[in-house]
Formats: C-alpha cells, sequence, structure tokens
C-alpha cells in the first residue's frame, strides 16, 4: 500500500512523532492510522525507559490552587533542557501532576520514597488480617495489599485522575516518548487551609 502525506501529516499531528517515524509505522501498520499509532505509543514508551538515566536539571515548578483558595500545591517536574521545560506539554504534564497531587494526596512520589518502617507494620497489619491462611497464600495476599498501599499513597502508582485505566507513571512516560526526554517528578507540596 502507498503511504499519502496526507496519512503521515494526519498520524503526525495526533501523535507529535517526527515524519519518519510515522512514515515508519503506516508501513508497518499498513496503512491503518490507530495501529500506526499502537506502534509509535510502544516505540515510545521502550525508547523512555532508555531515557530514564539520563540527567534532569532543568524544569519548572507548577502551582494548582483548588477550592477557592482553600487548597494549593507546589510540583517541581525536571527534564533535561530549559527548551522542553518550556513547552506547552510539558507544563500541561506538570499541571495534570499538580491536579493529581491536590486531588489524591500522595504522601510519596515514588514506592522507593516510602520508609522502610512503613513497609514493615503495613506488612504486618496485611499478616494480622489474613491469619489463618497458608503461607504461600499469605504472602500473596499481602504483597497485594501492599501493592494497594501504592497505589493509594504513591504518585507514581496512582491511577490518573483524568484516565484512570493509566498510572501516572505512565502518563508520565507518554511525554516522555512524545518530548523526547527524561522527565522525572522530584517533589510535591500540599497545603491545604486548616490542616
Amino acid at each position: 500500500m502507498s503511504i499519502s502525506m496526507e496519512m503521515v501529516q494526519k498520524l503526525r499531528q495526533s501523535t507529535g512523532a517526527g515524519v519518519l517515524e510515522c512514515k515508519k509505522a503506516l508501513e508497518e501498520s499498513k496503512g491503518v492510522i490507530e495501529e500506526a499509532i499502537k506502534i509509535l505509543r510502544t516505540k515510545g514508551i521502550a525508547q523512555a525507559e532508555k531515557k530514564s538515566a539520563r540527567t534532569t536539571s532543568q524544569g519548572l515548578v507548577a502551582s494548582y490552587v483548588h477550592l477557592g483558595g482553600q487548597l494549593g500545591v507546589l510540583v517541581e517536574i525536571n527534564c533535561e533542557t530549559d527548551f522542553v521545560a518550556r513547552t506547552d506539554d510539558f507544563k500541561a504534564l506538570a499541571h495534570d501532576i499538580a491536579m493529581q497531587v491536590a486531588a489524591v494526596n500522595p504522601l510519596y512520589v515514588k514506592r522507593q520514597d516510602v520508609p522502610a518502617e512503613i513497609l514493615d507494620k503495613e506488612r504486618e497489619i496485611a499478616k494480622a488480617q489474613v491469619t489463618g491462611k497458608p503461607t504461600n497464600v499469605m504472602e500473596k495476599i499481602v504483597e497485594g495489599k501492599l501493592e494497594k498501599y501504592y497505589e493509594q499513597f504513591c504518585l507514581l502508582d496512582q491511577p490518573f485522575i483524568k484516565d484512570d485505566k493509566i498510572k501516572i507513571s505512565d502518563h508520565l512516560k507518554n511525554t516522555i516518548a512524545k518530548l523526547g526526554e527524561n522527565i522525572t517528578v522530584r517533589r510535591f507540596a500540599r497545603i491545604k487551609l486548616g490542616e
């Protein structure tokens, strides 16, 4: 099948990927736009994983104020260059993450930030709730309860409030794939009046 420039442009507008990547994805998908989007997304997420080790020393601090000034959030998002930090996509990501923090009130950025003593305490609570089960079953239940803890209190593990089919970490990876740079959430602060 012949891939027209119109098809390439249409795919490029919906994904933000380069012309050559769009053409290759369309050729691979035999001209089916939806399939080409999936191909580009898969490749982009794989590339995002490779970029995760790169240094992020630029970025911005985004703010979000909600409930008529009753709740405010500051979040620091880092990227590799100031050029990317000034893009609309990067600013939109920072705003989405600030809104997430306001709405869901995570305690940590990522699961590695949870102190060991908190995890030990959560394990003990979970074990106490499932006494009398075989050891292998009990361990699976305890690990499942820890996963639920991460989803509730770790920002990157939380379901995204605008699309609960993906996690914040997926939203972050999608933006990394689109912008072509490593992006990290460094820290956040949530302030609620009276707390």
